[in-house]
């Protein structure tokens, strides 16, 4: 809309100085351009996100001819909007790529789901910044553009990271690519076993009786908003002269530094709080990892299957450590859309159930146990 409004404004001036005004006109257009990209494919992910549309990737038949195909369209508009000073025929022009964009950003944002809908999120930020920065350009102010670079410029950078943290090319998250660039042609391995259940009161006498323990916070987490009964439990764990230490992967939850902050929230102290990389190797001189709603960041397919999706994707190898507990609502897959072989290990117990409750049972059955 400012857009718009800002070229029904100016003009007068674009007729008058076509050539020195042909960068801010060609602003305006990007900025409209790049704003309906963002705007529906924002929708599009928070849909995904909070369950109102379906989270898995939706694949459109010969979507990458679609996607092409709107892309051209908004090239042509573009060439008649700088090469033609007729009032109606721009604001035509500025009509048709607000709805061939709106379009585009439903139709490559629903192409994407599971594990890279964290990438999204951050691209789709940038994109919001670099509409901001085209918009600031428009209007002659400085303070938008500036603010606009940054975040679009931060986002590129975060998604970049994210992505080389997932073993993915962010082009191929964007165009809806399936599996990561070490994925084999095969068929991927299929899972067999039986998966071992526990309960609270066994699940703290293997705490309790621990010397080292890692707790792996997932979007499960977030969702139950556990965060406050396991800062207690960490607490709690950490006056009985257990070493308590949290390890958050680069994409866990559903957005980027979810986790950091949502630990940071609750109390949790930040020096227990330690990212993949440095906490990896750890695993196994473990005694005791607690995955809490977490699935594809500790899926071991990832380094023991080539011809998984996930396959090359860097994970938190708890598997490694004496004992893994699990607690997740049922042994569903997660995002991915990969089952996890570490649910059916010897030394996993399934603890089944929400993490707000089996967090809240937990913390009470701890205080009601003897130092």
């Amino acid at each position: 809309m400012t857009c718009l409004a800002n070229y029904i404004a100016e003009h007068s001036h674009f007729v008058a100085d076509p050539t020195g005004c042909a960068a801010a006109k060609l602003s305006l257009f990007l900025g409209t351009y790049i704003g309906g990209v963002t705007f529906t494919g924002s929708l599009m992910a928070y849909g995904k996100l909070q369950g109102i549309l379906n989270s898995a990737a939706t694949y459109l038949p010969a979507r990458h001819a679609l996607n092409s195909a709107l892309l051209a369209g908004n090239g042509v508009a573009l060439a008649i909007y700088m090469s033609n000073t007729d009032y109606s025929t721009g604001l035509q022009m500025l009509g048709l790529t607000t709805g061939l964009s709106s379009i585009m950003g439903v139709t490559l944002t629903m192409a994407i789901g599971g594990a890279d809908m964290p990438v999204v999120i951050t691209v789709l930020n940038s994109y919001s910044g670099w509409a901001l920065c085209a918009e600031g350009f428009m209007l002659n102010n400085d303070l938008l553009t500036i603010v606009g670079a940054l975040i679009g410029s931060s986002g590129a950078i975060l998604s970049h990271i994210m992505c080389k943290a997932m073993n993915r090319s962010l082009v191929s998250v964007i165009l809806g690519g399936v599996g990561t660039k070490s994925q084999g042609s095969g068929v991927a391995k299929a899972v067999e076993g039986t998966a071992t259940m526990t309960s609270v009161p066994e699940t703290i006498e293997w705490l309790t009786n621990a010397s080292s323990v890692i707790i792996v916070p997932g979007y499960g987490l977030c969702a139950a908003q556990a965060q406050y009964p396991i800062a207690q439990l960490v607490k709690e764990l950490s006056s009985r002269g257990v070493r308590v230490r949290f390890a958050v992967h680069p994409v866990a939850g559903r957005m980027p530094g979810q986790l950091n902050v949502l630990l940071a929230e609750a109390g949790v102290p930040y020096d227990i709080v330690e990212e993949m990389d440095d906490i990896n190797d750890d695993f196994d001189s473990t005694d005791v990892v607690l995955v809490i709603g977490a699935n594809d960041t500790v899926n071991s397919a990832a380094e023991d299957d080539p011809n998984s999706s996930i396959a090359g994707m860097p994970v938190l190898r708890v598997w490694r450590a004496k004992k893994v507990v699990i607690m997740k609502r049922t042994l569903g897959v997660g995002y991915a859309a990969v089952d996890n072989p570490v649910f059916f290990n010897e030394n996993t117990a399934m603890l089944l159930g929400d993490a707000k409750k089996m967090c809240d049972q937990l913390l009470t059955s701890l205080q009601g146990t003897s130092h």
